[in-house]
């Protein structure tokens, strides 16, 4: 938890501040491997979440239904969400996989970090056997 310090007619005081809250709707811009792409994460109860792509499909096009999605708020400024999309990368193909975002609230209105996108396309030179793309984020509260 985080606190203020205040001066009280001359008496020291602590006042605990607000902690920022995941639940809510989130507009998330991140960018990737030469990709900048928008979606809205919505955080439910009980760390359920979807995802409204809205400039992921072909053609730049919005997805018509969201996809699941999970989150965790692991301390009072840091967070983590997550979700399966389709995601163009390079300039000829498009990849399945996993995104996840994680980050630290700037305020309680605003999200900023890494995120990390995980095929399930082999990639031999790859430590792990897949492909990933690794970008930044920045999600503001709608």
């Amino acid at each position: 938890m985080k606190f203020l310090l205040a001066l009280l007619i001359g008496s020291l005081v602590l006042v605990q501040t607000p902690q920022a809250k995941l639940s809510g709707r989130w507009r998330v811009k991140f960018k990737m491997a030469g990709l900048e792409k928008n979606v809205i994460f919505e955080a439910k109860d009980n760390g359920i979440g979807s995802f409204k792509m809205l400039d992921t499909g072909v053609d730049d096009k919005p997805l018509n239904e969201p996809v699941p999605g999970v989150w965790s708020q692991l301390t009072d400024d840091r967070v983590s969400f997550s979700g399966e999309a389709e995601l163009p990368i390079g300039t000829c193909c498009r990849e399945i996989g996993t995104m996840m975002f994680k980050g630290r609230f700037g305020t309680a209105d605003s999200i900023s970090g890494t995120m990390v996108f995980v095929t399930s396309v082999d990639q031999e030179e790859s430590a792990f056997k897949f492909r990933s793309e690794v970008g930044t984020f920045i999600a503001t509260r709608e």
